[in-house]
C-alpha cells in the first residue's frame, strides 16, 4: 500500500492536518486525503476542478499570510495530484 506524504486532492502535508487524514465510509482515516478535503468517503467540494482547488488553495494560503508568489508555487502540482489525475 503506498504511504502518501501530502493529500492527493488539494497538496497540503497530511502532517500538517489537525486530524491527520480525511476518513472514508467506514471510519477509517484515509492515507490519501486530508480532512479538509474528505470525510466521511466523500469529497468535501465534490464539483471542484484542479483549477478550482488550485485558486481555492491559493487563497487559503494567502489569508494563512504566505506571498502570493509561493502560494502560487505550493499549488502548481495539483493537476498532477492523483485525485486530478484521470479527469
Amino acid at each position: 500500500m503506498k504511504k502518501y506524504r501530502n493529500c492527493q486532492s488539494c497538496g497540503m502535508p497530511l502532517s500538517k492536518d489537525p486530524e491527520k487524514g480525511g476518513t472514508n465510509a467506514d471510519g477509517s482515516k484515509s492515507i490519501m486525503y486530508c480532512s479538509y478535503c474528505y470525510k466521511e468517503g466523500n469529497f468535501t467540494q465534490p464539483d471542484f476542478t484542479a483549477k478550482k482547488m488550485q485558486q481555492f488553495c491559493k487563497e487559503k494560503m494567502k489569508e494563512m499570510g504566505f506571498p502570493g508568489f509561493l502560494a502560487g508555487f505550493f499549488t502548481m502540482g495539483i493537476p498532477k495530484l492523483e485525485r486530478w489525475r484521470n479527469g
